[in-house]
């Protein structure tokens, strides 16, 4: 059953988020603006939107996979947390993960590209689907001290990584 999300336009030619097809858990979310991002540079891209998210949810905001496998353009602190209380415009924090090595930094002709972008420089244009959200349902914990917690419920014991990798 859908939940309905309220939502207000505050830039001019912003683009609804919208799924790409039926079965997709995630709405694609579009750049409200042409953004450049330097190499190791995190922005944060406007959408052009506000949401009314309902109490008792929070929109996730998650990297497209074809944008983080093709580009090196990553969302750093995915998923974010919209929460519910958040009425001002939705911005997603990108992050350009490529890097311009100390040699073309001494050349100044070399840290350019045929457009006269810097080197690694990535260009989000107004329009591009930079992300996609997902609607969650957030229940509210009831914390309980208790002396030990060793013997409530199952204990699988060691640490961070006690299971090995892989």
């Amino acid at each position: 059953m859908p939940v309905e999300v309220f939502v207000e336009v505050c830039r001019d030619g912003a683009i609804l988020p919208r799924y790409a097809n039926a079965g997709d858990a995630g709405m694609d979310v579009y750049a409200a603006e042409d953004v450049s991002i330097l190499p190791g540079e995190t922005v944060v891209v406007p959408t052009g939107l506000k949401l009314a998210i309902p109490e008792g949810y929070e929109i996730q905001v998650r990297p497209r996979s074809g944008l983080s496998l093709k580009t090196p353009l990553r969302i750093p602190n995915s998923p974010g947390t919209i929460d519910s209380g958040y009425r001002d415009e939705l911005g997603i924090i990108v992050n350009n993960s490529s890097e311009v090595g100390q040699n073309q930094l001494k050349d100044e002709k070399r840290t350019l590209d045929e457009k006269g972008n810097k080197k690694g420089t990535y260009i989000i244009r107004k329009g591009d689907r930079i992300a996609q959200i997902v609607l969650q349902v957030v229940p509210k914990m009831l914390l309980t001290r208790v002396a030990s917690v060793k013997s409530i419920g199952m204990d699988r014991g060691g640490g961070f990584g006690s299971t090995g990798i892989g």
